[in-house]
């Protein structure tokens, strides 16, 4: 089976971010639980209704062609791809052919064909207790972003790396949410062994079906091939419960759908859409943030991942961070990194919130910090103010004062605590004075415990050692 080498031509749907449909001005919502509330004459196609081009879903696609290198196609148009199914009102699909917006391109290695527009379908909704199914129409006509690569994928892993930074950049340019949960973003993967015949996998709506489906059918063919067996070419689709890909349909040609130019919708100039205007809004994208903030903040890898995954979490992080270098020339980025991504987003999680339902500020969290690295407060006062300004959203330095937190570092007021944990642990103070220097930490602790985390340790440690 070393022989057999897997090649993976991706396709990937997403959904754009318009506030109207891709040809008409029905809402673009994909929150919207009531069916068929969003929808018009246009995208349900009554007779005798003209679509009209959305410029914003254009743009989009444009600025995606621009940010992965592409070629953008000096005249572009529509045409109608002519199939059947219930979700379909048209009975056919307005998408693009010969003629996409964007041509080549490059991500993570990988080359793009072309990345075009169409128009998505509507949603089945199956019921098996009356065996029926109902359309829901609110997607219908939602502009539809599909990007096609040359078979230049060797693995499962590659697919799903590939399909991750697609998805963060989708993000970073404002152009869709891609929530794959959603089915806002859906891969389709082209598998075949030797650059023999293709099976494609289609419509999968999450990264671990994803590569599941794709091991499944590299396995799938490698065995079928080992037995003298031949690969069909059709569409598969994976079947979650029994973990395995299920033939769906015999693999359509592009003459199948009878493509023609849409007459309803003239050929159009891409320069008329501003590329200049479109290249200098284009923000800091995954790859480049990465390297930037590695350098700029002497992270990791880990911890740049975990900041890139998420622009507002990375837009607080070095908010953050300025704020704390207003405060403190020796100012460590990695203790606000430290609080964010553990002690806060534990918070967040806790509450089932979101990031942006965050109360407190950056300059807060910095002034947090910097009370710690001054000594003002401990740890454990830390995490009880944080918990405080998660709360209330308040300044660290108001909830220190209204609720008495500040760090007790007056040797009258410890010593007398001191000598009860003395009095009290007396197997400890033993231990201590046969040279285990561990028990004084346990005795530091037994009194910081007492004093509910407002003592300042070294100095505790100090008047334990003059005590005993």
């Amino acid at each position: 089976m070393s022989n057999y080498r897997p090649t993976i031509g991706l396709e990937i749907h997403a959904e754009l971010k318009t506030h109207t449909k891709m040809f008409c001005d029905s809402l673009n919502d994909p929150d919207e639980k009531h069916p068929n509330v969003n929808v018009c004459p246009v995208c349900l196609s009554h007779p005798g209704t003209l679509p009209t081009i959305n410029k914003q879903a254009v743009e989009h696609v444009i600025k995606v062609g621009l940010a992965l290198g592409g070629k953008i196609n000096p005249v572009s148009k529509f045409d109608r791809k002519n199939y059947f199914y219930p979700d379909l009102p048209k009975g056919y699909q307005i998408s693009q052919y010969d003629q996409p917006l964007v041509l080549s391109g490059e991500l993570n290695g990988v080359r793009i064909r072309r990345i075009h527009l169409e128009e998505d379908t509507g949603t089945l909704i199956h019921d098996e207790k009356t065996y029926s199914s109902l359309v829901d129409f609110n997607r219908a006509g939602v502009p539809l972003m599909e990007l096609v690569t040359e078979p230049d994928v060797k693995s499962a892993d590659e697919t799903i790396a590939f399909a991750k930074e697609l998805q963060l950049i989708l993000r970073y340019l404002g152009v869709s949410d891609a929530d794959m949960e959603k089915g806002q973003m859906r891969i389709e993967a082209n598998v075949s062994i030797n650059m023999g015949t293709k099976t494609e996998l289609k419509n999968i709506n999450s990264f671990r079906f994803a590569r599941e489906a794709i091991e499944y059918e590299i396995k799938r063919q490698k065995e079928a091939l080992e037995k003298g067996g031949e690969i069909e070419q059709e569409t598969r689709g994976w079947d979650e419960n029994k973990k395995r890909t299920v033939s769906q349909r015999t693999k359509e040609e592009a003459h199948d759908y009878r493509y023609f130019p849409e007459p309803d919708l003239p050929p159009f100039e891409t320069s008329v859409f501003g590329f200049e205007n479109l290249k200098i809004s284009i923000p800091e994208l995954p790859k480049e943030k990465r390297t930037r903030l590695a350098s700029e903040y002497s992270l990791n890898e880990k911890q740049v991942g975990v900041l890139v995954e998420d622009m507002a979490l990375a837009e607080y992080f070095e908010e953050a961070v300025s704020e704390l270098k207003a405060l403190s020339a020796k100012a460590d980025p990695k203790a606000i990194l430290n609080y964010l991504t553990s002690d806060l987003m534990g918070l967040i999680n806790a509450e089932k919130l979101v990031f942006a339902d965050l109360k407190i500020e950056p300059e807060h969290l910095a002034h947090l910090v910097f009370l710690i690295e001054s000594g003002k407060i401990g740890s454990r006062q830390a995490k009880d103010i944080l918990a405080k300004m998660f709360e209330t959203g308040l300044d660290p330095e108001e909830i220190l004062t209204s609720e008495g937190l500040h760090t007790i570092s007056d040797e009258a007021e410890l010593i007398k605590v001191v000598q009860e944990v003395i009095k009290e642990n007396p197997s400890a103070v033993a231990d201590y004075k046969k040279g285990k220097t561990a028990s004084l930490q346990f005795l530091v602790g037994q009194a910081m415990a007492k004093l509910k985390g407002r003592g300042n340790p070294e100095v505790l440690a100090k008047i334990f050692e003059k005590n005993l």
